[in-house]
């Protein structure tokens, strides 16, 4: 199939690794140029090495803190400078600490906020009118499986990302006729650094080895198995791709039927 993707400007956030990355070389594989973002300057000069090797769509970088209260405006600025605008834009943010609802303060909340959903909510806002304008484009969030089975000990994860399932919802409902979809897209156990660094957490709070707790995990996913982020990429990619222009407002899943809800 081919996704209509060559020569399309797609900027995704928190892509020196893990699902930003895979993301990233998923879109660059079928021609769009990408522009990764983030802190780790030796990640994303690596990463931005490996997909411009592969010879399909280039990829460029840009150094960028969702921390920075301008985020939002440097980000679009520089996005403009280095791909000339943007067609795709692929939220992606790291996760809060674990820990419980009953653990959770006001100000741990609104700090989380400030790093996990404003910053998201106000670059989309900044990129969306050259979208509507051109007739054409794709925001796609990625979020957990949590906004649809809340994790426990993630509670201030579940909390936000949620947050972000009502803002996308909403906002594909009013830029669906301009050509341009929302979607959210929720991993399941997809085999990362983070998801590592999850297991290793939950090894030490139940006091167990982490091959236990991995293997405890696997049994309560139907495939068996935690995903590949190239599996995660590729339905990323397609959510972005031309033919998908009537799948908006959705909240799809990548995660092998762990989530039991229907």
């Amino acid at each position: 199939m081919d996704l209509g993707l060559n020569g399309k400007r797609a900027l995704v956030l928190a892509s020196s690794r893990g699902l930003g990355r895979g993301v990233a070389a998923a879109l660059a594989a079928e021609g769009a140029s990408v522009l990764l973002t983030g802190r780790d300057e030796a990640a994303f000069v690596a990463a931005a090495a490996e997909i411009n090797a592969a010879g399909q769509g280039q990829a460029q970088w840009v150094a960028s803190n969702l921390a920075d209260p301008d985020f939002a405006a440097k980000l679009a600025e520089a996005a403009g400078e280095r791909l000339g605008g943007v067609d795709i834009l692929v939220n992606n943010t790291g996760g809060p600490k674990p820990g419980g609802a009953q653990a959770m303060t006001a100000d741990a909340v609104m700090a989380a906020a400030q790093s996990m959903v404003a910053p998201v909510i106000g670059l989309t806002t900044a990129l969306l009118p050259a979208m509507r304008a051109a007739g054409w484009g794709r925001i796609l969030t990625l979020a957990s499986s949590g906004v649809a089975q809340p994790i426990p000990n993630l509670a201030l994860s579940n909390t936000l990302r949620a947050a972000l399932s009502g803002w996308s919802k909403t906002l594909a409902s009013e830029v669906a006729a301009d050509g341009v979809t929302s979607n959210l897209l929720l991993p399941g156990r997809i085999h990362t650094d983070r998801v590592d660094q999850l297991d290793a957490a939950a090894a030490e709070r139940q006091g167990k080895e982490i091959d236990a707790v991995r293997a405890a995990s696997r049994a309560t996913i139907p495939a068996g198995r935690y995903g590949r982020v190239e599996e995660f990429a590729a339905v990323a990619a397609f959510l972005c791709s031309a033919p998908a222009s009537y799948v908006t407002g959705g909240m799809i899943r990548c995660d092998g039927g762990m989530i039991r809800g229907i």
